[in-house]
């Protein structure tokens, strides 16, 4: 008979990231189609994906009680299959109610999944004894911009979007499957964590950079599709272009982020990323030309990479409070941000205009390389 081999722990938990950052892109290129097929504006929108931005909370607070007592991999594999049974709804959602709800589900799903792969990852590096965190999220970028270009390529090649989605759940819900073989079975131990704790001092202006980069990506990931549409440099199904290529430039920035750290230092990662960042959204909102317009989305990836690591980086560092308790409050603000960010951003495109809200997003962004110094070794 034919022997089935277990993946090690490390390349289940490559598998678990990789799964996670293509099922949830595959929903960003759905957005405008999900925009016009209900008939909301920008605001009804928003409201719609706060659904998905207080699922994703309630399934981090959910999730880390769990972990604590039954180890991440029954939650790897529970969020894993919940978020990829859950993608062909978003294609096919009929009513803002019923796509409210699956936004929901969908959101609490990847909320899961996103503390226990990070849970488990973190004990496959103590293993280990070697860094593995960046890579893990390298990974994670390297999923997204599978999965958007998958559902990019599916629809401009007239394929259903019901059809695209549950070819990209079936694949997502084998590799989960076979990452859930490998992972690590032995549960937690020691104290459990708080749940949310406030930060103070450093860690406070710490957790706002953070939040505000958080902000910023998931603006990218739930608006750029309209936005590329509603400048008019691309069609509906063109408009994932922006996403994909976001995706490509923060693989490639955390793929080579310790290195970069090392030779520059963390002070100057933020400030010549965060400027970075605020110069693609820039580009992105003047440039005229359809082809080249969408490029921006490569410098804001580039220079988003890496802030949000030596962010975290920097919590561990300081001495104002516990670092694992710093590391746990930037964590819970930098939730809040994407919690608040899509609903809010929605609401203001609804009174000024989608890119009038992006030029105030770039505006926040300067706080990142302004505070550099107070923030970073």
């Amino acid at each position: 008979m034919l022997a089935i081999r277990r993946p090690g722990p490390r390349f289940a938990t490559r598998l678990a990231f990789v799964v996670a950052g293509s099922v949830s892109a595959c929903w960003s290129p759905l957005i405008p189609f999900a925009k016009a097929r209900l008939g909301v504006n920008d605001a009804q929108l928003g409201l719609l994906l706060l659904s998905f931005g207080v699922g994703s909370l309630i399934g981090v607070g959910v999730a880390g009680l769990f972990a604590a007592r039954i180890g991440p991999r029954p939650l790897v594999l529970a969020g894993g299959l919940g978020l990829c049974g859950l993608l062909p709804a978003l294609s096919v959602a009929a009513s803002p109610v019923t796509l409210g709800a699956a936004l929901f589900a969908f959101g609490a799903a990847m909320g899961a999944l996103d503390v226990a792969m990070n849970a488990h990852g973190v004990e496959v590096e103590k293993a280990a004894g070697v860094p593995l965190m960046s890579g893990f999220h390298a990974l994670f970028s390297l999923g997204g911009f599978a999965g958007a270009a998958w559902i990019t390529l599916s629809l401009r090649s007239n394929v259903s979007a019901l059809a695209a989605t549950i070819v990209a759940s079936l694949a997502g819900a084998c590799l989960i499957a076979a990452a859930a073989l490998g992972m690590l079975a032995a549960r937690p131990a020691g104290q459990r964590p708080a749940l949310f704790v406030w930060p103070s001092g450093l860690v406070a202006v710490i957790a706002i950079l953070a939040a505000a980069m958080f902000l910023a990506e998931g603006a990218v990931y739930d608006w750029s599709a309209l936005l590329m549409v509603d400048r008019g440099v691309a069609s509906r199904a063109d408009a994932g272009v922006g996403f994909i290529l976001f995706a490509i430039a923060m693989t490639a920035g955390r793929l080579s982020g310790d290195r970069v750290v090392r030779r520059l230092a963390a002070r100057r990662v933020l400030q010549w990323g965060g400027a970075l960042a605020i110069l693609g959204l820039v580009w992105v909102l003047t440039c005229p030309f359809a082809p080249l317009a969408a490029a921006g989305f490569l410098l804001v990836g580039l220079g988003a990479a890496n802030v949000v690591p030596v962010l975290f980086s920097a919590a561990g560092r300081q001495t104002s409070m516990p670092p694992t308790l710093a590391v746990a409050a930037v964590t819970s603000t930098a939730y809040a941000g994407v919690l608040a960010g899509p609903p809010v951003l929605g609401f203001v495109a609804h009174a000024v205009g989608l890119p009038a809200a992006f030029w105030l997003l770039a505006g926040l962004l300067l706080l990142v390389p302004l505070l550099a110094r107070t923030t970073t070794w």
